[in-house]
Formats: C-alpha cells, structure tokens, sequence
C-alpha cells in the first residue's frame, strides 16, 4: 500500500491543500520538462504510458474497500492529463530542434486549458468521471488532456495564423 500511495499522491503532492489537483498538475510541468529534455517526445509518451498504468493500479490499491472512487490525495491521474496536453508542444520542439521553453505562452495554454476540462468535465470527461472505477479516474484527466492537447493545437494555429 505504501508503493501505491507514493505513486497515486506524487510523492505526497496530493496532500497539498487546497486544491490538491491543481499541484498536480503543477507538478506535472517540470517532470514533463525534464522527460522531454532527456529524452524529446518519445519519452515523454512512455512515461504518459508509465503514469497511466501505474496510476491505474495505485488507484485500484488505495480505493480498494473504500466508499469513495476518488480521493483528492490522488493526484497521478492529473500527471498524466496535464503530460497529454503538452504533447504538441514536445512533438513541436522535438521535431524541430527547438527549445521547448520558448513555446511558454502553450505552456500557460496547456495547463489552464486541461485545468478547465478537469474541473468543469465537458462531454466525455464527465461520462469518464461517472463510471465510479479507478479506470474512470485515470480516463477522466486522460480525456480532459486530449481537449487540452486540441485546444493547444487550435491557439498555435491562430497564433500563427494558420487558423
């Protein structure tokens, strides 16, 4: 159990008060960072992978017998939401040779954007949220990245004006 609370809290982020999700996805920013600095995009989907599935059992382990679906200490679920929606901008950068800091307004897009599908959870992420499991708690933020992710995607392209 011990291995799952580490894994499901980050290291105990869950634990910061208030908004314990919102630290998540915080913290989620520099490990994404540092995963693309070592390694570019491809890393960066492994470790989407690793969260995701790692998650998944923490979840399962710290839920397990217990009324509540979704404790607010879990937070690796954000990690892997708030990885997806950075993923245009390590494909971007990856692809070409740049640095990634210098996308920092996707950055701010990213994390406010999967910051608002998390909360509000629009279409799919609520139907997600509603299936009560730990595969539900995980899906949630997976799909509230994927919005992120196509939201970041729509603002480069008017930004650049390709939209």
């Amino acid at each position: 159990m011990k291995l799952a609370k580490l894994i499901g809290t980050v290291l105990g982020v869950g634990y910061i008060r208030p908004a314990p999700g919102t630290w998540g996805s915080l913290v989620a920013l520099p490990w994404g960072w540092l995963l693309h600095v070592i390694g570019g995009f491809p890393l960066l989907v492994l470790g989407i992978l690793v969260a995701f599935s790692a998650g998944w059992w923490a979840t399962a382990q710290m839920t397990a017998g217990s009324a509540d679906h979704d404790p607010s200490e879990i937070v690796i679920d954000e990690v892997a939401g708030q990885w997806i929606a950075l993923l245009p901008l390590s494909y971007a950068a990856w692809s070409m040779g740049l640095n990634i800091l210098v996308m920092w307004p996707g950055w701010i897009a990213a994390f406010a954007l999967f910051r608002l599908f998390d909360i509000w959870k629009p279409l799919l992420v609520g139907w997600a949220d509603r299936r009560g499991d730990p595969l539900g708690v995980m899906l949630d933020d997976v799909i509230a990245g994927v919005f992120a992710m196509f939201g970041v995607i729509a603002l480069a392209g008017i930004y650049h004006g390709l939209l």
